[in-house]
């Protein structure tokens, strides 16, 4: 015979309801209480059933995650992570790619498929601030990256001043005193690379250093062929940067391979750190330094977040903005 959620309850040593709780994702469970919960589930083969539940409750199991690019390798990562945790919570994800395309954007904020999914979680990239604060979404709404503080939805974020001041910080430690930036996008709206431009002058600010408008190159996309036009416009231009803070690390990646087509040896003559920490730069020659966000309570959180306004009465749960920890890791490009 299966087991019961009242067998799990037993198993673990708490109430029924707590086991729901860790079970449906409706509220939160100390850490080592959902772990033994967990381990009972596990060793019980308990399987919910999740068509009652959800018919009862008027709810899908399902929730949708909208990104800019499934081949970026940073959204690709979130994206399992993301995928992980909503499987312990027994929900199904559906991803969706914006493209970074506004009225993509805009009919999953007001449309979310006509309610096929309970909650969704968008990294907006072509919405202004404006548009995303006078948007009513038509489902619980949890945004990734930097907040208007007129939007009345949840935010998680990496702080990217803090983190760019970090990735700058370091260069000028090693002795770099031209150093650049790969990575503005004045085009988009999303104001993750306005941030991160803005940590950078910050450090050089503070140590007496330049940072000339010629030694900050705009880039279209965050691709490794934008690193790499960057890079060579850089080292075209009428003073080669010794260092180069490149805001993503595929940017980064296209930055190293110019630099080796130019003869020059990394980190001897040029440094380089990007941001991210994708698997690529752990296995490029050399290894690259880089700012790591910790991608793993991005995803935690994101879906604490959108659990509290699916189960919450009324969505009435007040707006919060969430910042992650980062942390520089050390290789061998600076």
């Amino acid at each position: 015979m299966s087991s019961r959620l009242k067998d799990v309850a037993a198993r673990a040593g708490v109430s029924v309801r707590t086991v729901s709780n860790v079970v449906s994702g409706s509220a939160s469970v100390a850490a080592e209480t959902r772990q033994r919960v967990q381990e009972a589930i596990e060793e019980l083969g308990y399987q919910p059933n999740l068509a009652a539940r959800s018919l009862r409750a008027g709810r899908t199991g399902i929730i949708g995650l909208a990104i800019p690019e499934l081949h970026s390798p940073y959204f690709g990562e979130l994206a399992g992570l993301l995928v992980d945790e909503a499987q312990r919570r027994s929900w199904t994800v559906i991803i969706d790619q914006t493209r970074g395309d506004a009225e993509a954007e805009r009919r999953l904020l007001t449309q979310s498929g006509g309610r096929v999914v309970d909650g969704l979680i968008i990294s907006p990239w072509a919405l202004d601030p404006a548009e995303l604060a006078a948007t009513a979404p038509a489902v619980p709404l949890v945004l990734l990256g930097e907040r208007s503080p007129q939007e009345a939805a949840d935010r998680v974020a990496v702080d990217n001043v803090a983190a760019a001041d970090e990735a700058t910080s370091h260069l000028i430690g090693l002795g770099r005193r031209r150093i650049a930036a790969i990575g503005l996008q004045p085009h988009l709206h999303n104001g993750t690379a306005r941030l991160r431009t803005e940590g950078y002058r910050r450090a050089l600010d503070r140590a007496g250093l330049p940072h000339p408008t010629a030694a900050q190159r705009p880039v279209a996309a965050l691709h490794r062929a934008d690193g790499a036009r960057a890079m060579a416009e850089l080292i075209d231009g009428p003073v080669a940067p010794d260092a180069v803070f490149a805001f993503s690390d595929e940017l980064a990646l296209g930055a190293l391979h110019v630099a080796h087509e130019r003869g020059l040896r990394v980190p001897e003559d040029l440094a380089i750190v990007g941001f991210d920490d994708i698997e690529d730069g752990r296995y490029s020659h050399p290894p690259l330094t880089t700012i790591a966000p910790d991608k793993q309570q991005i995803a935690e959180r994101s879906l604490q977040c959108l659990a509290d306004r699916i189960y919450s009465p009324g969505n009435d749960v007040p707006p919060q903005e969430l910042f992650v920890p980062h942390r520089l890791v050390k290789r061998g490009t600076a």
